[in-house]
């Protein structure tokens, strides 16, 4: 598709992640999200469209949308534009006309196919058993069942209505909507996230459900237990989310608000293999003995992680290590070890082990992202920082780079940034020595021991 003479420029294919390079587009920021999905669990078809509000960030004769599934049509602002495909991730799209530069945009993006097929870097990431449907997976996700720009960089509003049989319910991000019945056995339900929202981080589970709603100290919740669990499970997995509003209260006092108008959470019969902190609703796996601890790790991700995202994804500690941390310190306020103690135990465990040294916590590479000493030497550099300037410091800057990149993005430099604006202090050399260094940090105050 080359360019036309005299048209405006090419939104670029990618958003300038140099972990993957073509995820997320130039060109245009979005939004809103409307996604429209109907999805056959007896056949794997999904059939559907998203509708795309975006501004134009520079003038577009093109631009690029990432989607998995087979496109059957696209219009922009009302008019068919031209469509390519370039490889198994990317659409191109040619506007009737160019759009100007500062001009919203309304996309509609049309398709259908099997996205239980689908792959895309390697990742099948697809969730279905036939009786239970979950899109749930990071850094990808959003491509197999809409169409986006798939970067954390560009956040949106959401809203989601899935179509499917009527004995099955939907569960989403955000606050149920409505749900209304056809009269061929399906049903349409209807999802809103008010909030900007990574792409990522969207999600529909499809299934039976046991739900309970409620409200806690202001705060609605809907937590949801697959009933393909054993009745055991269900017993158990329903506890553990109905813990999820005294956790969130307890991290406000710790951290400040609660960034979003909705909790909960939900467990799947399904296999992920982990938990994932879909915004609102944190999705877990059957959990084992030390279940809670991992309700209040995705309870804290709602800040760290999906309120405050990555700017890209080299900065992944800062969503890993600093939950992994409020795990630590959750222990130590509830009559158990203290985060102190747990940091110099970790220390002495992993000494003499050179490969939980040697990778960069904050640049460790795509294929690195969720490696043990990402949230564990992330964790271990956030307690190490809260000895090294004391609790009140400590907890201002949690609180200040909540407050101020609320519903945007922050890297590790900035963050690095701000503790030393905090505390007063140079820590050039605390952070070298626990994120960069290859070898243990010395066992020195200056490091926080």
């Amino acid at each position: 598709m080359p360019e036309r003479p005299g048209t405006a420029s090419t939104g670029s294919s990618g958003i300038g992640d140099p972990y993957f390079p073509r995820d997320g587009n130039g060109g245009y920021d979005v939004a809103h999200y409307s996604v429209r999905d109907s999805y056959d669990q007896a056949t794997g078809l999904l059939v559907g469209s998203t509708t795309l509000t975006a501004t134009a960030t520079q003038r577009l004769s093109r631009f690029n949308l990432d989607l998995m599934l087979p496109v059957r049509s696209v219009r922009v602002d009302g008019a068919r534009a031209e469509v390519v495909r370039q490889g198994a991730h990317e659409v191109v799209v040619r506007p009737d006309r160019p759009i100007a530069a500062g001009a919203e945009m309304r996309v509609v993006v049309a398709y259908a196919g099997k996205p239980g097929a689908l792959a895309y870097l390697g990742e099948k990431n697809w969730l279905d058993d036939g009786l239970e449907t979950v899109t749930m997976n990071e850094p990808h996700m959003a491509t197999w069942w809409f169409a986006a720009n798939d970067h954390p960089a560009d956040k949106a509003t959401f809203d989601v209505r899935i179509t499917a049989q009527a004995d099955r319910t939907v569960v989403s991000n955000g606050e149920l909507v409505g749900r209304r019945a056809a009269g061929d056995g399906t049903a349409t339900t209807h999802w809103r996230a008010i909030e900007p929202m990574a792409t990522y981080l969207a999600f529909f589970a499809l299934g039976r459900y046991q739900v309970r709603t409620g409200v806690q100290d202001g705060l609605p919740y809907y937590v949801a237990v697959s009933r393909e669990l054993t009745k055991a499970q269900r017993t158990k997995a329903m506890g553990e989310l109905m813990r999820t509003p005294e956790i969130v209260s307890w991290l406000q006092a710790q951290v400040g608000d609660y960034p979003f108008s909705s909790t909960g959470g939900l467990t799947t019969s399904l296999e992920p293999g982990f938990a994932l902190e879909n915004q609102t609703r944190p999705i877990y796996p059957v959990l084992g003995a030390d279940g809670l601890l991992t309700v209040v790790h995705e309870v804290a991700h709602q800040w760290f992680g999906d309120s405050v995202a990555v700017a890209g994804w080299r900065d992944i500690w800062l969503n890993e290590g600093l939950a992994t941390h409020v795990e630590a310190r959750w222990t130590e306020a509830h009559g158990g070890e203290s985060a102190q103690a747990w940091l110099e135990r970790l220390y002495t465990q992993y000494a003499d082990n050179p490969a939980f040294w040697k990778l960069r916590v904050d640049d460790p590479g795509p294929e690195h992202l969720f490696d043990t000493p990402v949230y564990l030497r992330g964790a271990m550099a956030a307690q190490a920082l809260r000895t090294r300037i004391g609790e009140a410091a400590y907890l201002q800057v949690l609180r200040t780079w909540a407050q101020q990149r609320r519903g945007g993005n922050g890297s590790s430099a900035q963050f690095e940034a701000l503790a030393a604006t905090v505390s007063g202090q140079d820590l050039a050399a605390f952070f070298d020595a626990w994120l960069r260094s290859p070898q243990p940090p010395a066992r020195i105050a200056a490091h926080g021991f």
